[in-house]
């Protein structure tokens, strides 16, 4: 079902947000920390995640509590058949998520697994988010935002803020950096040589059809270094063979893939001059750091726009896309052929001309 009015604001002292994963989708959805603060200013507001996100929120001031669900421990007693160790661990969870009292619950992923956190918090009231797999009826209230043509950033998440009374304004990506992070972030870039502006590339996704091609971020680097800015790739562990292979074809980028944590990676996005990116979180979280920004989209395009004027969206519409998860071009990838070294650059001088953006608390 759509809901069609707004839900009455109503108070609630203690507030559950559910966003286990991924990385890209707990950014966008980390605009609802000050919608809900502007709706209930004096509300205990947690958040629900696994382990990997945690870091994106735990250093926030605007959320009093991070609870992290642990999944993969679960998973480990479950895989060595330690099966009455993991129904305590299970029971001790919910007892624990109970004893929060929490009178609202929100389900921002709308699947069975955070449906059914959501409905054994027993907040008497949890609204749904474009639920499905089951977890609707798990739910008192559902929200399915109309779909939008070109959609602004955390679209959904927004219609959520809205619904629940915020005004206007209030929801705005919400990203804090820590101390230690930013500190030892400073410090691995000190020690590989940066000195002075940088720009971040962000080359890595999951999913084949959402990258760019690897001679192309060595070539945009290039002519990055010859501009005078230090071409720095940033990942995850994962990423590093492709990563090598991007930074021996561009010697003067640094390379820092798999070398920082989570945090620190967006403490030296948050202190970039650009970040230049695919559909991953990490470029999404250069639009919330308010760092100027190139996303690179092609078999995907999570939003058409977003509310900082820093950040440029580069998508060529063709037939086929997006494609999502099913491309049809045998591996050609026309959508981020599209996307030349020429044309990126280009954008990048342009950002790059600005004035230096506000750096995040």
């Amino acid at each position: 079902m759509t809901e069609q009015t707004l839900a009455a604001p109503k108070s609630a002292r203690r507030i559950l947000i559910v966003r286990l994963s991924a990385l890209g989708d707990v950014i966008m959805a980390s605009g609802l920390v000050p919608a809900l603060r502007a709706v209930y200013p004096q509300a205990h507001l947690a958040w629900l995640t696994e382990s990997p996100a945690a870091p994106l929120l735990k250093h926030n001031p605007r959320l009093d509590e991070v609870i992290v669900w642990p999944r993969a421990q679960w998973l480990k007693l479950w895989r060595e058949r330690r099966l009455a160790e993991l129904w305590g661990e299970i029971r001790r969870f919910r007892r624990e998520l109970r004893d929060r009292h929490f009178d609202l619950a929100l389900d921002t992923q709308g699947l069975l697994k955070s449906a059914i956190w959501s409905w054994l918090s027993a907040a008497p009231r949890r609204v749904g988010l474009i639920p499905r797999e089951g977890g609707q009826w798990l739910a008192t209230e559902r929200l399915v935002p109309a779909k939008e043509a070109d959609a602004l950033i955390g679209r959904e998440y927004r219609a959520l803020a809205q619904y629940l009374g915020a005004p206007e304004g209030a929801f705005q990506l919400d990203l804090a950096v820590g101390d230690a992070a930013r500190d030892n972030a400073a410090t691995t870039l000190r020690a590989r040589g940066v000195k002075g502006a940088y720009v971040v590339l962000c080359p890595f996704t999951t999913r084949p059809q959402k990258h760019w091609f690897e001679e192309r971020w060595a070539a945009l680097a290039d002519r990055l270094a010859a501009a005078g800015f230090t071409p720095v790739l940033l990942g995850g562990p994962a990423d590093a063979e492709a990563a090598a292979r991007i930074a021996a074809a561009s010697p003067r980028i640094v390379d820092l893939t798999g070398r920082l944590a989570l945090d620190e990676s967006i403490a030296a996005v948050a202190a970039s001059r650009l970040l230049i990116g695919v559909d991953t979180g990490l470029t999404h979280a250069g639009t919330a750091a308010r760092v100027p920004t190139i996303a690179l989209f092609g078999s995907t395009r999570p939003y058409g726009r977003t509310d900082s004027p820093r950040t440029t969206i580069l998508y060529e519409k063709l037939f086929c896309s997006p494609c999502r998860r099913n491309p049809t071009c045998g591996g050609v990838y026309q959508c981020m052929r599209a996307h030349t070294v020429e044309a990126v650059f280009a954008e990048a001088q342009r950002l790059l001309a600005l004035p230096v953006p506000i750096r995040l608390p």
